[in-house]
């Protein structure tokens, strides 16, 4: 039985973990459908927006950890080796929604611990239920977070509140995550709301909305000078293009826009 499922309907993917009676807790065979399912939605041109939720009482309980060692040599490589680009495999299932060309959003009910939370770090926003729990899990297990966590939180997240999550591997809930910056803002239902903003976002020029989210992907990187260069050099990929005529010309006309593929 597969343990993530892709559902795609009027250019929005809904990416679902689906184990649900191990609270969608990670184990090999899920790091890989997660890989997959991201090369999926990537090579899909009609997808603009993904959504990314789990399915039953939580989004994801993190690291299957009996799994994981029973798995002997297949889990016990090297983790410096990179077998995904500039990723592991077990950072790959984070990065894989930072890569994608289009937006991702994440719905997060339950519990997000230690691999889950970094999964839900991977997308651009983050809509939680007040009452989830949350915690950077790693220290508990005398490891640190190493699934690229790290490289998302560090934007989003104050650095001493940042430093006490992660030693301490305290537990918090949905609305001071997003106190703290791990999520973007609490919902009662998460993932009604986050197939509400996917919509509304597909109904947007595919072009812009993909240049800005390859603008803002970058730019944390930038300095100043190569910024601001950036931004012309991106808008000069879509600007008098035909999806941009059109996001003017429905305006004008008062109708709904109709885009070509988005990567034009």
């Amino acid at each position: 039985m597969k343990k993530v499922s892709i559902e795609i309907d009027n250019h929005v993917a809904t990416v679902r973990l689906s184990r649900p009676d191990k609270l969608n807790a990670l184990d090999i065979e899920m790091f890989d459908e997660i890989i997959a399912a991201g090369q999926v939605v990537q090579n899909d041109k009609t997808v603009r927006v993904v959504v990314l939720h789990g399915q039953g009482r939580a989004f994801c309980a993190g690291l299957d950890l009996q799994n994981l060692m029973a798995a002997g040599q297949e889990f016990l490589r090297p983790l410096s080796d990179r077998t995904h680009g500039m990723a592991n495999r077990w950072q790959q299932a984070v990065w894989t929604w930072r890569e994608c060309d289009v937006p991702v959003i994440a719905a997060v009910h339950g519990v997000a611990f230690g691999g889950g939370l970094q999964i839900m770090s991977g997308a651009d926003i983050r809509i939680i239920h007040p009452d989830t729990r949350l915690s950077i899990m790693e220290l508990k297990w005398g490891i640190i977070p190493d699934m690229g966590g790290t490289q998302l939180w560090r934007h989003n997240v104050r650095d001493d509140v940042l430093r006490e999550m992660i030693y301490t591997h305290k537990e918090f809930d949905g609305s001071q995550a997003v106190a703290y910056g791990f999520a973007t803002r609490t919902h009662d239902e998460p993932l009604e709301e986050a197939i509400r903003l996917a919509k509304d976002i597909a109904s947007k020029s595919p072009s812009a909305i993909v240049q800005a989210k390859n603008m803002l992907n970058q730019c944390h990187y930038l300095g100043e000078e190569d910024g601001l260069l950036l931004e012309s050099i991106l808008q000069d990929k879509i600007i008098r293009k035909e999806n941009q005529m059109e996001a003017v010309m429905s305006q004008m006309q008062k109708r709904q826009a109709e885009y070509q593929g988005y990567r034009k």
